[in-house]
């Protein structure tokens, strides 16, 4: 079902897919598996398997009926490139946000090998924004993996950052946000980690997005990041159906 989310960078999740399991560091702490948990428990219909990766046919068409334009965040609760989702219904996912043009759809993935190999048989709308996680310096191939794609907006999430990321190559890219980990558990994250890529992002005139400090009292923490708050995006232009290269920010 699609839901209103609190995340800062989005207005509404849509989730043909639930379900996961853990890849990389990023993924110890895991937010949608705590959420799937929990919704199991309370007899949610699509959480009936807790966090086992699971397709929901019935959802697939579901933005063609929403009327109002939003940004859609695409598979919260999963990850759309999981090897348990069939090409086909990747396809059909496709489909659905070539048709929905004017929604902005926006996909995240750390599994990033598949969707380089898959991405040729996609059909790349302009409203389709495509980006990878990258937790530590490790991932960086992932960027490069996002690079082969021929979607026409790319972004880097750098969340949850774990550790100092330096002389990132934006070639390419759109945008970059950048979070702390949230919770009981949640591993610090150093102030200089994301002034490094703030800097970089500066220098190369692209959108730096910070979502927040985390902690374990994330809204305590907030967002503040030298006296202000960093809400630069591209601009989705609803008029032209996709990304305007001539506005940089909203």
């Amino acid at each position: 079902m699609s839901t209103n989310t609190k995340i800062e960078w989005t207005e509404i999740t849509w989730n043909p897919v639930t379900g996961c399991t853990k890849i990389s560091p990023g993924c110890e702490n895991c937010y949608a598996e705590k959420m799937a948990k929990r919704l199991k428990a309370m007899k949610s219909p699509n959480y009936k398997n807790g966090f086992y990766p699971t397709c929901h046919s019935r959802l697939i068409k579901q933005p063609l009926t929403w009327k109002k334009s939003q940004m859609v965040f695409v598979n919260s609760m999963s990850d759309l490139f999981h090897a348990d989702v069939p090409d086909d219904f990747i396809f059909e996912i496709f489909s659905t946000m070539n048709s929905a043009t004017n929604h902005c759809f926006q996909i995240l993935t750390k599994r990033s090998e598949r969707l380089s190999e898959i991405s040729e048989r996609l059909k790349w709308s302009k409203n389709i924004w495509m980006g990878v996680s990258v937790e530590t310096s490790d991932y960086l191939y992932r960027i490069d993996d996002l690079r082969s794609t021929n979607a026409f907006v790319k972004f880097i999430s750098f969340e949850p950052l774990l550790s100092a990321i330096r002389s990132i190559d934006f070639q390419e890219i759109d945008w970059a946000i950048v979070g702390g980990e949230s919770g009981p558990k949640a591993r610090p994250m150093e102030k200089r980690w994301v002034l490094d890529i703030k800097n970089e992002c500066e220098e190369k005139n692209i959108p730096f997005f910070f979502k927040q400090w985390g902690g374990i009292n994330k809204k305590k923490a907030g967002r503040i990041l030298e006296g202000q708050t960093w809400d630069e995006m591209p601009c989705f232009d609803i008029a032209i159906h996709g990304y305007n290269r001539t506005l940089l920010f909203h």
